[in-house]
């Protein structure tokens, strides 16, 4: 395996992934154990709920000096030490002996998690070439979203029984990981940029720079979605909770009823594994206008918003066998998707709603490398992602004050149904800020290139100045007249 070869560069790609996805399995094993830790612990759902939302905010906060500290110094052991952080969290969570232990590991593999999202942005988007950018994004994005779907399925699979063991073989999986990743290539930064081909990058963010960064209307668009989409996207954490409902109102008991909501969750969210195709069309359409990747986001984001609400209305007739084994209530469940027309119908509106909302996330990413030089990237992430966190923690305590309310009108598990279909209305304003940020990307784009081009300038003479030349049988980004495009008006 060549030092930053094909194959170097392969294996750093595919660790990624895996540490993304592990990230969010972290995240995703506590919503379908509420009940579960709560009962041990002797407190309510309530509290562990608020454990996830201080997790999220406290993650959110933490990546911003991490990413920080990433763009300015040497990425790989800032990387190590987050992931190093989340791990000791996490086995701390799922060993403590009361609440405040439980908490104290939480808020502790929340710090490491935040420091690991935003610098491994940074380091997989210099290992991607602009043309290839929201195809390769859907990749990482989409083993966030498989990471929390998976942690949905360990938490009730491996925790139905035993809520303590999710935690303890996540931590062993994430030492593991960690292992795997001191052999990746420390890519440079800069590295994917046609226009710096050839060229020593040694760009670091500074302090004043975080004006230049919000000069860049586009910026403000992309880390402001985040707000009202995660909130939506926060009170989705509760759909194990809407299934195990819908199960307990059919009578069965409660082991069975967290099993049967775990798994049911799990299988109406694989159709986020179509993000890939979100971010094929973010690409093909990038080729054709600067807009391309914005638009797709927006129409997206809008059009999920009726299939989500039909989702969860929708009845749905559970037949497994009530108290048996993890492997006879998950065969029963996935047979149901072909035996029980309500449940088919179900998986079918999931898919599509899913699939929709999940072109947000690669051209999410792709836009924040397109309108940002490589030093500033990881910062621009971690403020989007702080907007995301305080987003999905509001639609996570949100949702369950709007349950609790809807309790007395609505008994469960129409109540948790009422209350997530109010919740999708979020996604609305999401759709309608990546249609204002297609208006201004082009010429930030231009900015982009402009000053990458003038960087490039500074290191090569003028017999080895080349800035349109093809890197690797990638074109550059030709974005000069891209401004251009915009709709008239559209002022920056």
């Amino acid at each position: 395996m060549g030092k930053g070869g094909t194959a170097h560069r392969v294996y750093s790609v595919v660790v990624f992934v895996v540490l993304a996805a592990l990230d969010n399995i972290a995240i995703g094993i506590v919503p379908p154990l509420y009940g579960s830790i709560g009962t041990e612990l002797q407190v309510t759902e309530a509290h562990i709920a608020l454990a996830t939302t201080i997790m999220f905010l406290i993650s959110a906060v933490a990546a911003i000096g991490f990413a920080y500290l990433g763009d300015r110094t040497n990425r790989k052991p800032v990387l190590v030490a987050g992931t190093v952080i989340w791990v000791a969290g996490t086995a701390w969570s799922g060993l403590a002996g009361d609440y405040g232990q439980f908490l104290a590991g939480q808020v502790l593999a929340a710090f490491g998690l935040g420091g690991v999202a935003s610098v491994s942005f940074s380091v997989v988007s210099d290992l991607i070439s602009p043309r290839r950018r929201g195809l390769v994004m859907s990749f990482w994005g989409l083993s966030q979203g498989v990471g929390t779907l998976a942690g949905t399925l360990v938490g009730g699979i491996l925790g139905h029984e035993d809520w303590r063991q999710p935690f303890l073989v996540t931590a062993v999986a994430g030492v593991l990981a960690t292992l795997a990743y001191l052999f990746t290539y420390d890519v440079p930064r800069g590295d994917s940029q046609p226009e710096l081909a050839g060229i020593d990058y040694d760009e670091r963010i500074r302090h004043q720079d975080l004006a230049v960064i919000l000069k860049r209307r586009t910026n403000v668009w992309l880390i402001l979605q985040g707000g009202t989409a995660q909130i939506a996207f926060g009170s989705l954490v509760w759909l194990p909770v809407l299934f195990r409902a819908r199960a307990e109102d059919q009578g069965y008991t409660t082991g069975t009823a967290v099993l049967i909501g775990s798994v049911f969750a799990t299988v109406f969210q694989l159709g986020a594994g179509l993000s890939i195709l979100g971010g094929l069309a973010g690409d093909r359409l990038q080729r054709r206008t600067p807009r391309g990747r914005a638009l797709v986001a927006s129409i997206g984001m809008l059009s999920a918003v009726p299939f989500y609400v039909v989702l969860f209305f929708v009845p749905m007739k559970i037949t497994v066998p009530d108290g048996s084994g993890t492997g006879a209530v998950i065969r029963g469940v996935l047979a149901n998707v072909v035996t029980e027309p309500t449940v088919g119908i179900c998986l079918v509106v999931a898919v599509f709603a899913l699939m929709l909302t999940s072109a947000n996330s690669p051209n999410w990413f792709a836009m924040i490398s397109d309108v940002n030089p490589p030093q500033h990237r990881g910062t621009v992430y971690s403020l989007g992602n702080l907007v995301n966190g305080a987003g999905r923690a509001g639609g996570n305590v949100l949702v369950a004050v709007a349950f609790r309310s809807l309790a007395g009108a609505f008994p469960p598990p129409l109540n948790y149904a009422v209350g997530l279909a109010a919740f999708q209305v979020f996604f609305i304003p999401t759709g309608i800020m990546y249609w204002l940020a297609s208006r201004t990307v082009a010429a930030d784009m231009a900015d982009t290139h402009a000053a990458l081009l003038a960087v490039a300038a500074e290191h090569q003479t003028a017999s080895e100045h080349h800035p349109d030349r093809d890197v690797g049988g990638d074109p550059s980004v030709r974005v000069e007249g891209l401004a251009a495009q915009q709709e008239p008006g559209a002022g920056r």
